[in-house]
């Protein structure tokens, strides 16, 4: 060996050195995604009942966005802009689109473009976003991460029973589920969940981790199948049951409606689906909030475990948490029940960032800022020193949560484009710190009632005439998105102060003293919708009843 070929081989072992020690500096991330959680949800939010001190705990270490939206009030679109980065208006997926997430697409999905750098990805939890040819039944999902301990769809209070994969757990329960799957997939001493999908038997200790834990709670579809079984734990049976649980401010009961909050043609409240009848019997709602509250101190005890583990293997100094909510819930507030909305019930939602290497005088912070869902992704990505794909349509944050009081948007634009059997018209709404202005399109949706009619009078499978989606549904999907962008009209429209009204209670559209806020909002709200459906075709697949796994459908 020539001392030449010494000297190069010498350098060549610093560079791999040098490489790895930039590897290993980089920050993990665990980011934290419940279900059907208001803003108003925990102590941190001003709820006086709820006991969430490990959230608590974590807003105080870190920075708490009290001014955070989601981009569309429903589970799978609301997902997808997080994962993609994306507004709805641009990604086109939805319950009812007849689309699934094209691999094109997903290839810049923030799982992927971190994996692509160099991290370690795990995915624990639910997954209720169509990915690949075929949706759910793809497979891409579980072959776009190291670690996979997930279930397609709500997962429910009890998931062994609805998913295999869980079967291996001790636990029985959804929150205790995840939390062994997050010890499984942190620390290599741990007991092996046989269930877990691994691409290596252990997490390299020499390559930063991206984790995505995504909960079904305080989701009804979960806090509605608790069956407060003797072996369940004391938070889920009897925690909050010994105080006077207050119905919600604003609460109407049915029976006490006079006049709708929306007008009855455009708000089919008939056929919304069973589970938002949230008015129909106050009792009822006791014991649905009640529910809630538990699931949320069950995850709370999950933030605490989780931060104890970090600790524990010595990784809370360089493991960056973020946590938010898909979007939250109307639990009779004004007589109304359910989501797809652009009201802040709906669309105002929880956001925590904690990053452990900012000097204590940048922790304990609260922001005003408007921020959105679609903003994780790429901030995630600016800590990890990724480059952030010139698809995303979110904004870096991670100036706000040094403290920086540089604002990223002057508005955030909300939509709900699942206008369906069940009642709801197409939406969209624009504001800024003080102001909102929403609008509302012609609701010819087709009535649930009609379909559920027809079903029991045939003997057809009720499920399979309500949520199987057909390729004629497409169409229609397409036509609702691109329907204002061609000069669609508002049948109905809505102002607020969001500083004077924050419950929305009073319409000021019609008040001539707010004629110049509402030009103006009107003007924010073209240049919003342009901006949120972007340049280009919707990169999706054809996912339909009729669609075989194989076909291959791209907007035209």
């Amino acid at each position: 060996m020539t001392k030449q070929f010494k000297s190069i081989l010498i350098l060549a072992f610093i560079a791999i050195g040098f490489v790895n020690a930039q590897i290993q500096e980089r920050p993990n991330f665990i980011f934290i995604l419940t279900d059907d959680q208001s803003y108003g949800m925990m102590g941190c939010t001003g709820n006086n009942i709820v006991q969430t001190p490990n959230l608590d705990k974590l807003a105080h270490d870190g920075t708490l966005f009290n001014n955070a939206h989601i981009t569309s009030a429903i589970c799978t679109p609301s997902r997808i802009s997080i994962l993609l980065s994306q507004y709805e208006r641009k990604h086109a997926v939805n319950f009812n689109s007849g689309t699934s997430v094209s691999d094109e697409a997903w290839a810049k999905s923030y799982p992927m473009v971190m994996r692509n750098a160099g991290y370690y990805t795990g995915w624990i939890g639910k997954n209720h976003a169509p990915i690949g040819k075929g949706g759910y039944g793809s497979g891409l999902m579980e072959k776009s991460f190291d670690y996979w301990y997930a279930g397609h769809g709500h997962i429910r209070f009890y998931p062994k029973e609805v998913h295999n994969i869980f079967n291996d757990a001790i636990a029985d329960t959804q929150v205790e589920i995840i939390n062994e799957g997050i010890n499984d997939f942190l620390d290599p001493n741990e007991r092996k969940l046989k269930g877990a999908i691994k691409f290596l038997e252990s997490r390299p200790s020499n390559k930063p981790f991206m984790l995505s834990v995504n909960f079904n709670l305080p989701h009804s579809a979960g806090t509605g199948s608790m069956k407060l079984r003797t072996t369940d734990d004391d938070i889920y049976k009897t925690m909050y049951r010994d105080l006077d649980i207050p119905l919600p401010k604003n609460y109407i009961a049915k029976k006490d409606i006079k006049t709708p909050k929306l007008p009855a043609d455009l708000l089919k409240v008939e056929n919304r689906q069973t589970g938002y009848n949230y008015v129909d019997k106050p009792e009822d709602n006791i014991e649905r909030y009640t529910r809630q509250l538990q699931a949320m101190t069950g995850i709370d005890r999950l933030i605490g475990n989780l931060r104890a583990k970090l600790k524990d293997l010595k990784l809370d100094k360089n493991t960056v948490i973020i946590f938010t909510s898909d979007h939250g819930l109307f639990m009779g507030e004004q007589g109304l029940g359910g989501k797809a909305l652009c009201y802040e019930k709906t669309t105002h939602v929880p956001m925590i960032v904690y990053n452990p290497e900012l000097k204590k005088k940048q922790r304990g912070l609260t922001s005003d800022a408007l921020v959105q869902s679609i903003d994780v992704a790429p901030t995630m990505l600016s800590l990890a020193g990724v480059s952030i794909p010139k698809e995303f349509q979110g904004k870096d944050i991670s100036n706000l949560v040094k403290g920086d009081k540089t604002e990223v948007r002057n508005y955030v634009f909300t939509e709900n484009l699942w206008a369906t059997q069940f009642g709801n018209p197409k939406i969209e709404a624009v504001q800024n710190k003080e102001w909102k202005y929403i609008r509302y399109y012609k609701n010819t949706s087709f009535p649930a009632l009609k379909k559920i009619a027809a079903a029991k009078e045939l003997g057809l499978n009720l499920n399979d005439m309500l949520y199987k989606v057909h390729d004629t549904d497409i169409a229609i999907y397409r036509a609702l998105s691109n329907g204002s962008l061609e000069g669609e009209t508002p049948v109905y429209e809505e102002l607020y102060n969001l500083k004077n009204d924050p419950s929305e209670l009073n319409n000021l559209i019609n008040n001539p003293k707010h004629a110049s806020v509402l030009k103006e909002l009107k003007t924010a709200w073209k240049q919003e919708l342009i901006k949120a459906r972007g340049e280009g075709k919707p990169k999706v697949y054809r996912y339909t009843y009729e669609s075989e796994s194989t076909s291959n459908y791209k907007s035209k």
